[in-house]
């Protein structure tokens, strides 16, 4: 008997992660309102090459360019991430202290990657340096 309510509990295990994890390709119309208006106003929206929606827990999007520029967004349309490859993050996604931050102590650098994370927000720059801020974007320290 212990043996058959064990399988049945992995089982169960098994089923609920597979519905836990499901991801599928939408239009950008189906993006909440807060991240269709942060993509428009910061991206041309003719290259965008597919907006993904994924359950894992919760939802979050991913809307994909053709030149393997990335947005991530959580469940409301928050931005939670910018990777812009090998080109600069609009400067109006990044909060001000940051920009003025890089700019002032890496001159010529430039944010190629932006994102919060869970205590707080990082910053790449080109040169391959990775700057972590707190909450208030106040500089925390330099990860290489």
């Amino acid at each position: 008997m212990k043996k058959f309510l064990n399988l049945i509990l992995i089982t169960a295990l098994f089923s609920l992660n597979a519905c836990a994890d499901k991801k599928e390709v939408i239009t950008f119309a189906q993006l909440p309102m807060p991240a269709q208006e942060i993509v428009k106003q910061n991206f041309d929206v003719a290259t965008i090459s597919y907006v993904m929606k994924e359950r894992d827990w919760s939802v979050e999007y991913e809307v994909r360019f053709n030149n393997g520029n990335e947005v991530d967004f959580d469940s409301e349309g928050q931005l939670k991430k910018v990777d812009c490859q090998l080109t600069q993050v609009p400067e109006a996604l990044i909060p001000q202290p940051v920009l003025t931050y890089v700019k002032t102590n890496f001159p010529g650098a430039f944010i190629q990657e932006w994102g919060r994370d869970d205590r707080g927000y990082k910053a790449e720059l080109n040169n391959g340096l990775e700057l972590k801020f707190d909450s208030s974007y106040r500089f925390s320290y330099i990860d290489d």
